[in-house]
């Protein structure tokens, strides 16, 4: 859990940086914002985990909920963002999707 958290953040950076080389500073700005958005949601969910699994108290329903909290945060953020940044909207996206794919990546590569 903890170097796909890794991998996140170096994805958000480095997403950041080739914005910034496209967009300037509001590009840089937008994929960090982005990237944020999928990423502490993300660290929460990780940690709730965590502890769940610590506590030997993880289940299936829990991790449902989990994740459907996750989401709603996610989508709440991507929400906030434009009222309170200026936004360069693919930037933003790419660096959310950026964060996503690096899911994804860490899903397959662990078989």
């Amino acid at each position: 859990m903890l170097k796909t958290l890794l991998l996140q953040a170096v994805a958000i950076l480095a997403t950041a940086a080739l914005a910034g080389l496209f967009a300037g500073r509001i590009g840089v700005q937008s994929a960090l914002a982005g990237g944020m958005a999928y990423f502490l949601p993300n660290l929460l969910f990780v940690l709730r985990l965590a502890v769940a699994i610590a506590a030997r108290r993880a289940g299936a329903v829990g991790f449902l909920i989990g994740e459907a909290v996750k989401l709603a945060m996610v989508v709440a953020l991507l929400l906030w963002l434009p009222r309170v940044l200026e936004i360069h909207w693919p930037a933003l996206l790419a660096g959310l999707f950026a964060v996503m794919f690096v899911n994804l990546f860490a899903l397959l590569l662990k078989t």
